[in-house]
């Protein structure tokens, strides 16, 4: 098949990591769809990156599908290693995956163009390298709504249906995600190259990972230590928005922690729906080691098996003071990453000054929700309500409304010191508390009937809500309130 326009004008690659670091990849191409179609293709995204002739080439499905090579790509496989829950695999790698390539967008910011679910690669460990629908359309939905809860994220540019029955607990339809990030660095690439005592080769990587992410860093004589400092810097405040929000990732292994600070890699990830500090999903993680309120500790534990690896670029000469040096970043970490929590959740309450006695207060409205099954997106909510004095649909939320009380009067008298109007409050409340979230039984609905039935409407319907959602649609009372009574324990699975 020949496209009618010119490939280089579609997509305006520069590759950058296949340019700057052989030996860091294999050259792979993906295994050719039997019939390749676009499901779902978002065009502001597509827009952004300047693809706005790719929307009209009919080659556009066999491109995204890994299957048909642009003028301009260089598509590989990436390898990298990894600590999965805990245990360390030396080699892992884009097992089903490929780096198709890289785009300057039209603000001059490079992002890469990834392929999940493009067939095998030399990293596949025996497996076929395919994706299935339903995973597929989990990730496009996860990612999206967390770009519109201002998030950082990896996002979908299209979900492509590749005309293939693929086994997975039975014959299910094929597809492909086509994702974007601002680069798919983890710490388990450092973590190959460290484990084989390369050290040359973890240097230019470091070299490669500051100029791409933090190029202010290039000429400073601690740019490792100053880079490993960035590093913990944007998981801090990725690691308190999660929280924020109720979203567990479920399998934040250290492959799937990325250097550029975006959430990557939605396996078992799930939004929490009653208030429960131990949350857990995953149908895998049997001990609770990712669960809601461990994500802070094990993304500091990740952030260490990276510093590990820069230790011999921190100080070459003085091992121990590189150590040191690097552990104390790591502290720093988890007074960034609470200070980030405590600042979200401050304006999630209403509250635009600070005072010692805040967290307190925060803590305290989290403990009258424990064992009450409190939906924790509807709290916040509905906290803006009572802000403006209606306070009776909080209380309906909570079995015993006596805990809910006395904080209710101490959080009246913090935000009396606020010195703004309840209605300034309140607005500011509904602009950091979302409406929509990807609820787990609208998420499983929607995925069954496009996996079965082939019928994507729920989806669609479900994806335009959870990306707008702070602003309440009249018509779409369903999308807000919590699982059916009943419902659950619910259980989430890896892989695509």
């Amino acid at each position: 098949m020949t496209s009618s326009i010119d490939s280089k004008a579609s997509f305006p690659f520069d590759n950058s990591y296949a340019r700057e670091l052989t030996g860091f990849y294999a050259p792979w191409e993906g295994t050719k769809a039997p019939s390749p179609h676009i499901l779902l293709f978002n065009e502001p995204l597509a827009e952004q990156l300047r693809l706005e002739q790719a929307t009209s080439d009919p080659d556009l499905a066999s491109y995204l599908s890994g299957g048909l090579v642009p003028d301009g790509a260089t598509p590989l496989a990436q390898v990298y290693a990894g600590h999965q829950f805990g245990g360390f695999s030396p080699q892992l790698g884009d097992g089903r995956a490929l780096l198709l390539g890289e785009l300057l967008d039209k603000d001059g910011n490079r992002f890469d163009i990834h392929l999940k679910g493009s067939g095998p690669t030399p990293f596949s460990r025996g497996g076929d390298g395919k994706a299935v629908l339903g995973p597929v359309l989990r990730e496009y939905l996860m990612g999206e709504a967390m770009h519109a809860l201002g998030v950082p994220t990896t996002r979908a540019l299209a979900a492509v249906a590749t005309g293939e029955q693929v086994m997975r607990e039975g014959a299910k339809p094929g597809a492909v995600l086509a994702r974007v990030a601002s680069s798919h660095l983890r710490v388990g690439t450092f973590q190959f190259f460290a484990s084989r005592q390369d050290w040359n080769h973890v240097k230019q990587l470091a070299d490669y990972a500051i100029a791409r992410h933090d190029p202010d860093l290039i000429d400073r004589g601690d740019k490792y230590l100053a880079f490993l400092t960035a590093v913990a810097k944007r998981q801090s405040k990725l690691i308190a928005q999660w929280m924020q929000i109720g979203f567990i990732h479920g399998v934040m292994n250290t492959d799937n922690v990325a250097i550029s600070g975006e959430t990557i890699d939605y396996g078992p990830c799930a939004f929490m729906d009653h208030y429960d500090h131990s949350t857990v999903f995953s149908s895998i993680d049997h001990t609770g080691r990712y669960a809601y309120g461990n994500q802070p500790v094990i993304a500091r534990w990740n952030l260490a098996r990276l510093a590990e690896t820069l230790v011999p670029l921190i100080d070459p000469d003085d091992q121990d003071n590189a150590i040191n040096l690097a552990t104390d970043v790591l502290a720093d970490f988890v007074t960034m990453q609470k200070q980030a929590w405590l600042d979200g959740m401050r304006s999630k309450i209403g509250l635009a000054t600070s005072q010692e006695s805040d967290e307190a207060l925060i803590k305290s409205l989290l403990d009258s929700m424990k064992g009450q099954e409190v939906d924790f997106t509807l709290c916040f909510r509905r906290l803006s309500d009572a802000a403006l004095g209606q306070e009776d649909d909080l209380k309906a939320l909570f079995d015993d409304d006596e805990k809910l009380a006395t904080w209710l009067e101490g959080w009246r008298q913090r935000l009396a010191q606020e010195k703004r109007d309840p209605q300034t409050i309140a607005a500011a409340m509904n602009a950091v508390n979302p409406i929509y979230i990807p609820r787990n039984h609208l998420v499983e609905e929607a995925l069954s009937a496009a996996e079965d039935a082939g019928n994507l409407i729920p989806f669609k319907q479900l994806l335009a809500r959870v990306t707008q959602p702070f602003t309440r649609h009249a018509g779409f009372e369903a999308y807000e309130r919590p699982a059916p009574s009943g419902y659950g324990p619910y259980r989430t699975f890896c892989g695509t």
